[in-house]
């Protein structure tokens, strides 16, 4: 049985998905919206990650994008049973024993709810600006994995490097979750091989029905050569933004609109290719409207899905 989550709306404002009433908003449609997923049992909360936007991206990112650590760990305190997902961190911009100490205190403080999504990231200037370097960010990132993993299961983790070493540090408060689960991002075949080898989930980026095959082959492949096909993974998908019925506005070519059998066919089809956590995005012209269709999608479609 596949488990529905959503992305947050508002804490990240790329003219690719935002709506209009996202620009205006803030911390009250924030929180009535992950009350409400929490209220209908949604399975995560989802915070993207920028550090900073260059100029030349503005237009078509935005400049808007909440810190995750600061947005979930407040929304920790505002929901109860919602996983608080980050996706992605982009990981590489820190010291893994740093994203250790934030990430095991989200942990922690939401009594053990945090999925730690990562990946390498894609802004140059980024990178630059904090003194990484972009060209060998993959590389990082797998190192980062394992320090992370390694700092959120031990009191005194001791890694190696050799980017990171460090031994005889406590990293303490300790998660609940020792370690939490790190889903890795990114549709790159780099990015899924990552996925596959050293994480316990892929968190897919902008696959369509068409591609996630031959995606989760791939995943299947290295898994097996790694040994590690026995092991549990979570595969994530994003679904088109959706809308329960007829919108009665212009909603855009991407979007998917239709009966709650219809829509629920669609989300099924996912589901028949392996995917087992979908990410939903309703359309809606104001905060009221978003949770309307969180309303309509768990009572009406989600069911249908089986």
């Amino acid at each position: 049985m596949a488990e529905f989550g959503i992305q947050l709306p508002v804490q990240a404002q790329s003219t690719m998905f935002v709506e209009p009433w996202e620009t205006r908003a803030g911390p009250t449609e924030l929180a009535a919206v992950a009350q409400a997923a929490d209220r209908l049992g949604y399975a995560y909360l989802a915070c993207c990650d920028h550090v900073a936007i260059p100029r030349r991206l503005a237009g078509p990112m935005g400049a808007t994008w909440y810190d995750p650590v600061s947005t979930l760990g407040w929304l920790a305190a505002l929901t109860s049973r919602t996983r608080l997902l980050s996706h992605v961190a982009v990981a590489p911009l820190r010291h893994p024993l740093l994203s250790a100490k934030q990430y095991g205190t989200l942990d922690l403080l939401s009594g053990g709810r945090l999925i730690l999504g990562v990946g390498a990231g894609h802004v140059q200037e980024e990178f630059e600006t904090l003194g990484v370097d972009f060209h060998r960010r993959g590389e990082i990132l797998t190192e980062t994995v394992a320090a992370l993993r390694v700092a959120l299961t031990e009191e005194y983790p001791e890694h190696p490097g050799p980017r990171f070493p460090f031994r005889d540090l406590a990293v303490s408060p300790r998660p609940v979750q020792a370690p939490p689960p790190i889903w890795v991002g990114g549709s790159s075949p780099a990015a899924v091989r990552r996925a596959a080898a050293h994480a316990e989930g892929w968190l897919s980026q902008g696959d369509t029905l068409d591609t996630l095959p031959a995606q989760l082959e791939l995943i299947r492949s290295v898994r097996e050569r790694e040994g590690r096909s026995d092991r549990a993974f979570v595969v994530n998908a994003i679904a088109p933004p959706l809308y329960v019925g007829e919108a009665g506005w212009e909603i855009g070519r991407r979007s998917v609109t239709g009966k709650p059998e219809e829509l629920a066919e669609l989300l099924r089809r996912y589901v028949a290719v392996g995917v087992t956590h979908l990410q939903l995005r309703p359309r809606s012209r104001d905060a009221k409207e978003y949770v309307a269709q969180l309303e309509l999608i768990a009572a009406d479609v989600l069911p249908l899905v089986v």
